[in-house]
């Protein structure tokens, strides 16, 4: 089957799923005024050694108060936080915090003003570089924005760093997939492979 512009051979479009498991950048920032922000965002990456973006469907409070302040804060969404990370995706009223709604304790970022998700695994604070207004073929106005940070510091709770090295598995990050599918990181499913050697 193909599914295609028409949008009428299957009921729901099948990106998501396909594209997937997908990472959760979950994103904190704080408005020029104080009033602070938490939520989860499946299209979201690192995009260079030093940079993430995420990508936010229509202007939402993580895009206009990481503009606003400058800056925002990549919280990883371990397992154990996954209903906490679920609850903060509710549509609440600008300037009502996430953290508050679900729960969540705050604690102080090192480089940023917005704070981290105290609990998170690991945190990864940014200073805003640019939003990129995702202008689809045929032009009109942007639904989908890119939003980019530079990398400027890395929180990782000290229980997972082994020998020097983050032990991703043992965070075990919650990743998204299509429909209501979430994925667990596991350190059964990790297996190893070396890039090969030129020649």
């Amino acid at each position: 089957m193909h599914y295609g512009p028409d949008r009428k051979s299957l009921p729901h479009n099948p990106l998501k799923a396909i594209v997937a498991p997908r990472p959760i950048g979950w994103i904190s920032a704080m408005s020029r005024d104080g009033a602070l922000n938490l939520a989860p965002y499946s299209f979201f990456n690192a995009v260079a050694d030093d940079m993430v973006a995420f990508s936010s469907s229509g202007r939402k409070d993580a895009m206009t108060f990481a503009e606003e302040g400058g800056e925002f804060v990549c919280n990883l969404a371990g397992h154990d936080l996954r209903e906490a990370m679920n609850a903060s995706s509710a549509p609440l009223p600008r300037g009502v915090s996430e953290f508050d709604h679900a729960g969540l304790r705050t604690a102080p970022s090192r480089l940023v003003r917005p704070p981290r998700v105290a609990d998170a695994p690991a945190a990864i604070e940014c200073k805003w570089l640019q939003t990129v207004p995702l202008t689809p073929l045929g032009g009109g106005e942007a639904a989908n924005f890119l939003v980019i940070g530079q990398v400027v510091s890395i929180y990782v709770d000290d229980r997972f760093v082994v020998d020097g090295l983050v032990d991703t598995a043992a965070m075990r990050p919650i990743m998204r997939g299509g429909y209501f599918d979430y994925f667990s990181v596991t350190p059964e499913n990790r297996f190893e492979m070396r890039r090969p050697k030129s020649g």
